[in-house]
């Protein structure tokens, strides 16, 4: 795993992006690390949450649902999926609908934190801000969503 290693502030509301004063209190960052990598090595999420995440993430990419900056001619590249005997194409697709099921199991109001920090990598309390959630609630909505979405990958 690459590891970018900054060292950031920490003030009331969460770590500053500038560099740290001097006197101040401050923490060494690994800017690599996705969010819910984040809560995974830190104990808050179970294997299972984590790996459902991560079945979560990998079926977005392949579906290539990410915003485009412009139009790809290129063929779409997915190698070892398991998926034999199916083109790019039907790949892509497949790939789409196992995201598209996943979020349907995780349920409406548990989806928008889900997408947020798994596949958008936004931290807790960006996700928190922007959907207008009370403080240190996204933790248990984003639990309950990737233990929906474990049991629709079939990850015990």
């Amino acid at each position: 795993m690459t590891r970018i290693l900054k060292e950031v502030e920490l003030a009331d509301s969460g770590p500053l992006r500038t560099a740290p004063r001097a006197g101040r209190r401050s923490v060494t960052v690994n800017m690599a690390e996705s969010p819910l990598g984040w809560l995974h090595a830190r104990g808050h999420l179970s294997d299972a949450q984590f790996a459902a995440g991560d079945a979560l993430r990998r079926d977005w990419e392949r579906a290539q649902l990410s915003a485009g900056v412009t139009m790809r001619w290129d063929a779409v590249r997915i190698t070892g999926t398991g998926e034999r005997g199916l083109n790019p194409g039907e790949r892509q697709l497949a790939a789409r609908q196992r995201f598209d099921g996943a979020i349907a199991a995780a349920g409406p109001g548990l989806s928008d934190v889900l997408w947020r920090v798994v596949c958008a990598g936004e931290t807790l309390p960006d996700a928190e801000r922007a959907l207008a959630w009370p403080v240190r609630s996204g933790k248990l909505v984003l639990k309950l969503a990737l233990d929906r979405v474990a049991g629709f990958y079939r990850i015990g």
